[in-house]
């Protein structure tokens, strides 16, 4: 299945389209493309960017987890997705763990020491990729534009 994203906004879909070629890159560690990918989602807005891929992160971490995530939980899943992408890239495993407490709301990037977006767009899709194992990022994707839509018309 492939998808257009046209019903979403220009800036949704930028991101939705840089996204998922950040995700198929690293899903197949085509390295070439990643860094066209990465490269198109650092220039991106970061907050609009970081929202997005985070509520994918935590749809997958609380798909992973239904009954509840722990410390352990976490720290697996940083190990695997730190170890996973270290075969085929440059990993920043600080990076990695502010993405994943990130997006589980229990970690607030300090302001004084943002991580750079071309940083956070290397990592994130790396940890996505990691934990989407054979799920359809597309529908996930989708899905985190609906919450995330649903959430700024209920505020």
């Amino acid at each position: 299945m492939t998808t257009t994203w046209r019903h979403l906004p220009p800036a949704a879909r930028a991101i939705a389209v840089a996204a998922v070629d950040a995700v198929e890159a690293a899903r197949s560690q085509d390295a070439a493309a990643y860094e066209d990918a990465a490269e198109r989602l650092a220039a991106l807005d970061p907050v609009q960017t970081g929202r997005v891929l985070g509520a994918v992160v935590r749809t997958l971490l609380e798909d992973r987890h239904p009954d509840g995530l722990d410390g352990d939980d976490i720290r697996a899943a940083l190990e695997h997705a730190v170890r996973t992408a270290a075969t085929w890239r440059d990993v920043d495993p600080q990076v990695m763990v502010v993405l994943l407490v990130g997006a589980l709301g229990i970690h607030e990037t300090d302001e004084d020491a943002p991580i750079p977006p071309r940083a956070l767009a290397e990592h994130a899709p790396l940890l996505i990729a990691d934990l989407l194992a054979t799920r359809d990022f597309a529908a996930l994707l989708a899905k985190a534009f609906t919450e995330i839509e649903r959430a700024e018309i209920n505020d």
